[in-house]
């Protein structure tokens, strides 16, 4: 057994919140959704096609629009997030698990 004194491993990382683009892409349609909604039963009804297929219409017509502004929303916020991110130094803990009492059953 050599006796040798070496230094845990040292690195410094970076600490930041990022936002999931799902969830913000998913309330970008649910927001299309309910403004198809609004637009199709608020109007004046048509003779020629139901709500619901007006409804179906506006709805596809805002969904990509609405799933794009949910993302460009969850880039502004990881924009931010990068911006306030914190820097911390780590060291590698030992690889030896460590038990309550600090002995070892066999």
């Amino acid at each position: 057994m050599t006796s040798e004194q070496h230094s845990p491993e040292r690195r410094e990382i970076t600490i930041r919140r990022a936002p999931r683009f799902v969830p913000f892409m998913v309330l970008g349609a649910v927001a299309a959704f309910v403004v198809a909604v609004i637009m199709a039963y608020t109007g004046p009804e048509n003779a020629q096609y139901t709500r619901e297929s007006v409804l179906g219409f506006f709805f596809v017509i805002l969904a990509l629009p609405g799933v794009a502004l949910g993302s460009i929303l969850a880039l502004v916020l990881d924009r931010i997030s990068v911006r306030r991110a914190k820097h911390a130094i780590v060291e590698a803990a030992d690889d030896e698990p460590r038990t309550a009492g600090g002995s070892h059953s066999a």
